[in-house]
């Protein structure tokens, strides 16, 4: 098995259940006292959401290209950057390290694509609903129709993530809030929707919503495994694009999509 880099703590309420979900994962493929072999660079979060809402993303992104290359130096064989914000700077990260960057949307979009959508509801961050790294990769790399919540929507979905969510504080009245924002969204058309923040999961699940839900920390944990015990041939052919259509094969029943 590859040693798989997460980079973390953004926040460490996310970093738990992606690692988890990687000890998880290789129990149920490799046996029962099986472990995942990963290295973990964890950030003290207080520090990236003042650089996040400042919009200091120059500085963000030395930082996580400093952390992307303590773990490869530290012997990691692939990357995950355990938070689907600063996937922002993901093409930074990359450029700057010879191990492949699993993008935490590529097996997302593959995701839902296998399973005949075309048109996405998508709850994250402000930055990650409004700004164009997130939604312009889901649409120009995989042809999906992307739908966000109105000013009000998006508000109350990124003030319960940063206020609640990262504290690990879960409210049944947010869960309200968020049902409601989904229904609002597919009423506009969605035919499933993207959890398309890290500690989203921790709130609501498919229960929550009436189409399906795609949540994009449970994916990415399993796109990680694919590639971390994928054959040497299979691995190569993965670093051209760091995206594996070999993700529909894991198995998490965190994620039925």
């Amino acid at each position: 098995m590859r040693m798989i880099g997460l980079i973390g703590g953004m926040s460490w309420e996310s970093s738990a259940e992606y690692y988890r979900l990687l000890n998880k994962g290789t129990r149920a493929r490799l046996g029962a006292s099986a472990s995942a072999r990963c290295l973990l660079w964890s950030f003290d979060f207080a520090e990236i959401e003042a650089l996040q809402h400042a919009g200091d993303w120059s500085r963000l992104t030395e930082r996580m290209v400093d952390a992307a290359q303590r773990l490869e130096a530290a012997g990691a064989d692939l990357l995950l950057i355990c938070t689907n914000t600063v996937h922002r700077m993901a093409h930074d990260v990359q450029s700057a390290v010879a191990i492949p960057l699993i993008h935490i949307a590529d097996p997302t979009a593959e995701r839902i694509v296998t399973a005949g959508f075309r048109k996405v509801g998508l709850l994250g961050t402000a930055f990650t609903m409004e700004h164009d790294f997130y939604k312009g990769r889901l649409t120009e790399r995989h042809g999906l129709e992307v739908i966000v919540p109105d000013d009000e929507d998006r508000a109350t979905v990124h003030r319960i993530i940063y206020d609640e969510l990262v504290a690990g504080r879960i409210r049944p009245s947010s869960r309200e809030a968020y049902r409601a924002v989904i229904a609002r969204i597919v009423d506009a058309g969605a035919q499933a929707m993207i959890l398309g923040c890290t500690e989203i999961m921790m709130l609501v699940g498919q229960e929550d919503s009436p189409v399906p839900i795609f949540d994009t920390t449970a994916i990415h944990a399993a796109a990680a495994l694919d590639q971390a015990l994928a054959t040497d041939r299979s691995i190569d052919e993965a670093q051209g694009t760091t995206t594996l259509a070999s993700v529909k094969s894991a198995s998490f029943s965190e994620t039925p999509y």
